[in-house]
């Protein structure tokens, strides 16, 4: 399939009721058709691995276009400047987080989780937590020292009270604490300090991290895991 005809595929599975609902989630739809991720999916599954196809559809600007890329694009094949370029045409949240799970697989990952997190933009720095967050889902068998440098990372920019920012912060610092027991315990000892900070950002982002890292079946289910 070439991207003219993905797009016209991409049309075809759009409804207004989905389109309705974008800017209800806080999704930009500007260059929107209304497309569920799902359908996307399944699109995606069709169409298969295709770099060069993720490029084109990346150009055209449309939403899903874009969510689609980043499904079937391939992390070996993605370089620097790609990844700098498209986090920089980040206009909405659910791009950012889509598009971090296949970013977490390259090699720059950990060298654009510190730049990124100093960002200026609220959607570039969204990115270096939510992959933070993809670290932990897509690698299974890492070691605890690759996630312990960004507890640094999470208390020093809990300040962040913009929504897309803080909400990722606290998504990252409560993904990394239910990964195993030492984990969590050092996600709580982070919470602590933070909560310490005069921020009302830091406060909400240590508050919420301590009821769901301290409750009881979370425990027990990170207890559970291997270390």
């Amino acid at each position: 399939m070439n991207v003219n005809e993905v797009l016209v595929e991409i049309k075809s599975l759009s409804t207004p009721e989905h389109f309705e609902k974008l800017a209800h989630f806080g999704i930009n739809d500007s260059k929107a058709y209304g497309v569920k991720i799902p359908l996307l999916r399944l699109l995606a599954k069709k169409i298969g691995k295709n770099h060069e196809l993720a490029l084109e559809l990346w150009k055209t600007e449309i939403h899903e276009a874009r969510l689609l890329a980043t499904m079937i694009d391939d992390p070996k094949q993605v370089t620097e400047n790609q990844f700098d370029s498209w986090v920089g045409d980040f206009n909405s949240w659910d791009m950012c987080d889509q598009c971090c799970g296949l970013f977490s697989k390259t090699p720059f990952v950990l060298s654009k989780i510190e730049i990124y997190s100093t960002a200026k933009e609220e959607f570039v720095k969204r990115t270096a937590f939510v992959l933070m967050c993809a670290l932990v889902i897509n690698n299974k068998k890492a070691d605890n020292e690759l996630f312990i440098p960004f507890f640094e990372l999470i208390e020093r920019e809990a300040w962040d009270d913009r929504n897309f920012v803080r909400k990722a912060v606290n998504w990252a610092l409560r993904q990394i604490g239910k990964r195993n027991e030492i984990l969590r315990v050092q996600a709580i000892e982070c919470a602590e300090r933070i909560l310490k900070q005069e921020y009302k950002s830091a406060c909400w982002i240590a508050s919420d991290a301590l009821r769901e890292l301290r409750n009881e079946k979370i425990v027990a289910m990170v207890g559970n895991r291997k270390i």
